[in-house]
């Protein structure tokens, strides 16, 4: 019974000097020490979730292995391997910064469109100092959108592929240097010609900027992501690629099938009616005044998403 006692003791002492540890960490545990942990915290599984969604997780499983290697070769005395790993780990963080510069970029570029991105913007293109000239540009939009909503449905019937971009928040310059600027009032009529299949600038995008057709015949990045659909063809790649990689809003119909989607943050959606087309794009692109005390709810309607096989 004696090495029961023994243990018991033992077991009092540590649970003694646990406490002492825990009162001592409570005591000297100030509210900035809570705010520290929680942006730590949001930092870690901001990055986890990143690189679950990107292909940065197949590298870092090869970062892994490599370090694992490392350590083995340490471990087992293998000199000429261990040397050759160390001069690689010298170099690491460059090499760090050059394999995962894809997803730094989406990464600071989805922090520059967060609300607190928005707040240090100077201007954005939806709004003006002036409220006669915001409700002006209200208008603008509104008549792009009723433009590309009523070429739209008259594509899906026809199956006329077509690829309509809204720019926001990040501008796409280098998206239109690929096209031709065209900077017209947009109309059914105008987008028709664009996109009619004999037409010089049909096999590109279409960028409106402010509520303007603003350029056409444009090229788009093509998403990377390995799990997007095989029934998805150029054109909605090319839409997600760049929805992936901007805030911008992409409207596309099917030249197969003449169904309606839309791609923005990544995701696409699909199976649109003009009607739900028409209130998405609006919720999307036209900014609410919300009254004192409410916030702008999202309506978005009844749509089928078809992001992974």
């Amino acid at each position: 019974m004696e090495w029961i006692s023994t243990s018991w003791e033992t077991f009092e002492e540590w649970l003694y000097s646990t406490w002492n540890i825990i009162m001592e960490l409570i005591e000297s545990f100030k509210i900035t020490d809570a705010i520290d942990v929680i942006i730590i915290s949001f930092i870690i599984y901001s990055a986890i979730k990143l690189l679950r969604e990107t292909r940065a997780g197949q590298l870092v499983k090869g970062l892994l292995i490599i370090l694992l290697a490392w350590i083995l070769s340490s471990y087992l005395q293998l000199y000429m391997l261990k040397s050759l790993f160390n001069y690689f780990f010298q170099f690491s963080m460059i090499a760090l910064l050059v394999v995962f510069q894809p997803e730094i970029r989406r990464a600071l570029e989805q922090i520059g469109r967060t609300e607190i991105g928005k707040g240090l913007a100077t201007k954005s293109w939806f709004m003006s100092s002036a409220k006669n000239e915001e409700e002006l540009l209200r208008q603008q939009v509104r008549k792009a959108i009723n433009a590309v909503v009523d070429v739209a449905g008259s594509f899906q019937k026809s199956k006329t592929g077509a690829l309509i971009v809204f720019e926001r928040q990040t501008k796409l310059g280098e998206i239109i240097d690929t096209g031709t600027v065209v900077d017209a009032e947009p109309s059914p009529p105008i987008l028709g010609n664009i996109f009619w299949n004999k037409a010089p600038l049909h096999d590109g995008a279409m960028v409106i900027r402010a509520g303007k057709v603003y350029a056409a015949g444009c090229i788009l990045p093509l998403t990377k992501n390995d799990s997007v659909s095989i029934e998805l063809g150029t054109r909605h790649r090319a839409a997600i690629g760049l929805s992936e990689v901007s805030d911008a809003v992409i409207v596309v119909v099917s030249e197969e099938t003449g169904q309606i989607s839309m791609a923005v943050n990544g995701l696409l959606t699909r199976d649109y009616t003009r009607e739900t087309l028409r209130s998405e794009l609006e919720n999307l692109l036209i900014p609410e005044e919300p009254e004192a005390g409410e916030h702008r709810s999202s309506k978005i309607p009844s749509i089928r998403r078809v992001w992974k096989k």
